[in-house]
């Protein structure tokens, strides 16, 4: 089923070869390295250095295997709290044509409330903080692809995307990763509204 689900999600992320995406809590590349056959450039972020050093481990297992099949885009990994991130760190890692969150059942408050900042003190908003240093030339993504397995922190985390980020959800569904209890894997789909 995991298959099904990192299917979905590329099919939605629709990522070209000309893209930059950024994998959000990307892990060992379950959706890293799939994304990589298909863009230009591939960022994964993770907060564990040790599952870091393992996801490009499998990536360089990976390439060295598509050297017969189709390349890998060039692909970078980097640990970083994520529970922790600030407009000023996003604006760090550079702008991205799509993003794929994959967060654990915390959510990704802090990366859609970084992102809402920068949107906020775009639009002049009140009581928006300044944009950081080096935001002018900052794009933020035209498609962000939230894969959840807690329907309640991807509610609160789509509210920023949308009421303070800038964004629509344009399709949201589920994949029945684990038949006979109450968990579910939750899908949406955010574009840019302007």
């Amino acid at each position: 089923i995991n298959r099904v689900l990192v299917t979905r999600a590329l099919r939605l992320l629709g990522a070209q070869k000309t893209d930059r995406v950024i994998d959000w809590f990307c892990g060992l590349g379950n959706f890293t390295l799939p994304i990589a056959t298909q863009a230009g450039q591939v960022l994964g972020v993770e907060g564990s250095a040790t599952l870091v050093a393992r996801a490009q481990q499998n990536f360089e297992k990976n390439k060295a295997a598509a050297l017969h099949g189709s390349a890998l885009a060039a692909t970078q990994f980097v640990a970083r709290n994520l529970f922790d991130m600030t407009a000023e760190q996003l604006v760090a890692d550079g702008s991205a044509d799509r993003w794929l969150v994959d967060p654990p059942r915390e959510g990704a408050f802090a990366l859609c409330k970084a992102l809402a900042a920068i949107h906020q003190a775009r639009i002049g908003a009140d009581e928006a903080e300044p944009l950081p240093p080096g935001a002018d030339n900052w794009q933020p993504p035209r498609r962000i692809v939230y894969v959840s397995c807690n329907p309640a922190t991807l509610a609160r985390d789509a509210g920023l995307l949308v009421h303070q980020a800038g964004y629509r959800c344009s399709a949201a569904g589920v994949v029945n990763m684990f038949p006979h209890t109450a968990h579910v894997e939750s899908m949406a789909v955010f574009d840019l509204a302007n």
